[in-house]
């Protein structure tokens, strides 16, 4: 309670010679700092909104249009062909302004009309622009005319100096695509896994659904695109990720890691402070909406930045049958957790973010807290690690009142989550293989209880000075969080960086109040739901499998040389390895985005691994054309996975059962994969640092009997790779290791092909 005094502005007290009001000026003015801040943010983002409602026009265009109009007006030229008289002649304040007054004020209404008219022209034109996607089927460096017109074209309508959501108004809805053409693919997409019986029952339950149901289910899904955004997201959101009941952790959680070969600074509270400080520049370029709007590689074609609103001052919300997103304006604090207490650490002091050295000292006064935990305190966050109703059902017991709601408020609405690991990772030891894994490991799951898997993201700091991130997924995309941890170790590292003794750079003020220790009162029932909860967490822990490794024989360059695709390069050597370890070929998952439509997420790639016979070059390079053609109609919207799902949502919201949507939706991928980009080379030098960029990360396996596959490729020469699976399966029983060394094996047998035919 004496973080709670030290908060009030002022004090009084009653006697008989009157009232004695007494003033803490120093309060005043954190109180006066902080509505002057508040103020300056809403003003910003009004400003904001009108410069990126007006896009791709801008404020000072009004001026010169308005401007050149008025001068007309004293010429003979008319170019509003008497409109600007009509409205003089109908203008209600006549009678109070001089015919010059009038003439003025009309030519600005006809100006700022025809302004906004331009407008919106200059954006239903760019909306339809965006609608051509037939760039991305061309083969690569043969561009056609018409793509190159259409490229000027975008380039003029695309305005100059565009902010983060400047373009989204412009986007293009997620098409609908044909039933028929669904039909077409999916069948061919699933043809290799199956047996000519198995085929082609599954081909009659499809014409039965194409000729039947489906065109009702179609009809309300098209009804949706006119209607809604976009016709997935929200459900996909909902369905997909909000109503499983299943453990955030390793099932859907995800993580991205530090740089494998250096550590900036060995001291924990030092990695922290610049780490974070570097976080609120990226959130503070976000509230601006500075941060530039993605494009697709090698282009200037704006990609969907709905997704990033939510990255930080976000917690999903536990609640039986269905969780929630909470999202928050702003936050002036964050939540940190260390041998099993919680603290406040507030991020303004004086109007002013914390400088890295003045975040160092909180986080270093932390760390020599000799405070114990609270009974129930230590494994709290095995709760958002578990079992989802349990969860729920606690919080509505147990935190709605007291010092229990109030904690648990400070961390739900913290702007991120950080958790200052005891433990020591990285390369290190004298398997640093194993080290490598175990690494991986620790950024997904931790220890079940010292991580806050409802946070939209946590910053992981270990006692030896190496990072993490691990992020939930719901409310975006990987690509998100990756954005931002780019930024953030390449400002640590870069512009940042720390004295000769491994401390933050900078001054602070002493003055600084300390941080807050967070108060529990959890009574026993709580204490023991809290055990179950790690228990479960424990064993679906203690059950994956990791292996991450990088591999250095070769990388894109080469790759590119022998004209294939990297992408399709490392799909077909999955294919390769895996079918080399399980002698048979099974449903994949790519997730391949699809953020060129407005309020895009992702999208799945379905591989047809046909006749895959490493011998035979042709077969290769048709494999590999494949992938990369149903890659591209996945971004394009005429992907498949989606459509379905959403065909199977309208048919449960009907009452109607579908034999073939629920045979179809029930198939497991057994192989789940997904590449992680590197989306801002310019903040890495890869030629005279080439350590410094992050080895990118992981998540666990979607299906229980299969595997989960991130890659990353970064520069020309390098490729790495996390891939996991369970123990308990008897599919995967061969474990990471078996699959990691059938990948290494695929990777160099089907190069060796491409160069001797090439």
């Amino acid at each position: 309670m004496a973080e709670a005094h030290q908060a009030v502005a002022f004090q009084f007290t009653v006697s008989p010679e009157g009232i004695d009001l007494q003033l803490s000026h120093a309060a005043l003015k954190e109180v006066y700092l902080s509505g002057l801040r508040s103020w300056k943010k809403k003003f910003n983002q009004l400003r904001n909104s009108f410069v990126t409602g007006v896009y791709p026009a801008s404020p000072s265009s009004w001026l010169f249009m308005v401007t050149a109009i008025l001068v007309t007006q004293y010429s003979r030229l008319d170019p509003s062909m008497g409109m600007i008289g009509k409205i003089k002649e109908h203008l209600p304040v006549s009678d109070y302004l001089s015919d010059q007054g009038l003439t003025v004020l009309s030519a600005l209404a006809f100006s700022t009309g025809l302004w906004l008219a331009l407008i919106v022209t200059m954006r239903s034109i760019l909306k339809m622009l965006l609608c051509y996607h037939g760039w991305i089927f061309e083969e690569h460096g043969k561009i056609s005319n018409t793509t190159k017109i259409w490229l000027a074209l975008v380039k003029i309508f695309a305005g100059r100096k565009p902010m983060l959501y400047s373009y989204q108004a412009s986007l293009p809805r997620l098409p609908v695509p044909a039933l028929k053409d669904t039909m077409q693919r999916f069948l061919e997409s699933v043809r290799p896994l199956k047996t000519d019986a198995e085929f082609q029952r599954m081909a009659g339950l499809a014409r039965d659904f194409e000729r039947t149901l489906g065109p009702r289910l179609q009809w309300y899904l098209k009804l949706k695109s006119w209607w809604a955004s976009n016709y997935v997201s929200d459900w996909w959101e909902e369905y997909v990720y909000l109503r499983s009941r299943g453990p955030l952790m390793v099932n859907s959680n995800y993580y991205g890691m530090d740089f494998i070969y250096v550590t900036p600074t060995p001291i924990q509270a030092a990695r922290a402070g610049n780490l974070v400080y570097a976080m609120l520049l990226y959130r503070r370029k976000l509230t601006r909406e500075e941060i530039k709007p993605n494009i697709t590689p090698n282009s200037f074609i704006p990609l969907c930045a709905a997704q990033w609103e939510r990255l930080f001052n976000t917690t999903r919300l536990p609640g039986v049958g269905k969780d929630t997103i909470q999202h928050l304006r702003d936050s002036k604090h964050i939540a940190v957790y260390h041998a099993g207490r919680f603290f406040r650490v507030w991020l303004y002091h004086n109007g002013r973010l914390m400088r890295p050295r003045e975040l160092q000292a909180q986080f270093q006064m932390i760390l020599d807290d000799p405070t114990p935990p609270l009974p129930g305190e230590e494994k709290l966050g095995a709760l958002t690690a578990a079992d989802r109703d349990p969860w729920a059902r606690a919080r509505q017991t147990y935190f709605r009142s007291g010092v229990n709601e109030q904690s648990l408020s400070i961390v739900e609405k913290a702007a991120f989550f950080v958790t200052l690991d005891t433990s020591e990772q990285g390369l290190q030891g004298p398997n640093p293989s194993q080290a490598l894994d175990a690494y991986s490991k620790s950024l997904l799951h931790g220890r079940c209880c010292d991580r806050w898997f409802d946070k939209s993201f946590t910053l992981i700091v270990y006692r030896n000075g190496k990072s993490g991130i691990n992020a939930e997924h719901s409310w975006a995309d990987a690509p998100i969080v990756a954005h931002l941890w780019e930024y953030t170790i390449a400002t640590d590292a870069f512009m940042l960086g720390y004295d000769a003794n491994g401390n933050c750079k900078g001054d602070m003020d002493s003055s600084i109040p300390p941080p807050q220790k967070l108060q529990w009162d959890i009574p026993p029932e709580c204490q023991q739901v809290i055990l179950q909860s790690l228990s479960v967490a424990l064993a679906l822990a203690n059950d994956i499998d990791f292996n991450a490794f990088p591999f250095k024989e070769f990388g894109k360059g080469l790759i590119k040389k022998c004209r294939t695709s990297p992408d399709s390069f490392i799909q077909l050597c999955l294919q390769l390895a895996h079918f080399r370890d399980k002698q048979k070929f099974c449903l994949t998952y790519e997730a391949s985005m699809t953020r060129l439509f407005r309020e895009g997420r992702t999208e799945t790639a379905m591989m047809d691994p046909t006749q895959n016979d490493g011998t035979r070059l042709r077969l290769l390079r048709v494999a590999a054309e494949k992938h990369q053609n149903l890659y591209r109609h996945a971004m394009t919207g005429a992907g498949i996975d989606r459509h379905l799902f959403c065909l199977y949502v309208v048919s449960k919201y009907l009452g109607l059962d579908s034999p073939f949507l629920r045979e179809v939706l029930s198939e497991p991928w057994r192989l789940s994969t997904s590449q992680t980009p590197i989306q801002q080379m310019e903040l890495f030098d890869l030629q005279n640092h080439p350590d410094y960029v992050s080895f990118g990360g992981g998540f666990g396996p979607v299906d229980d009997d299969g595997y989960g596959v991130s890659y990353v490729i970064v520069g020309e020469d390098l490729i790495n790779f996390h891939v996991s699976c369970k123990f308990s399966s008897k599919e995967t029983v061969s474990v990471c290791q078996h699959i990691k060394e059938e990948l290494l094996r695929s990777l160099g047998l089907i190069l060796l092909f491409l160069l001797m035919k090439s």
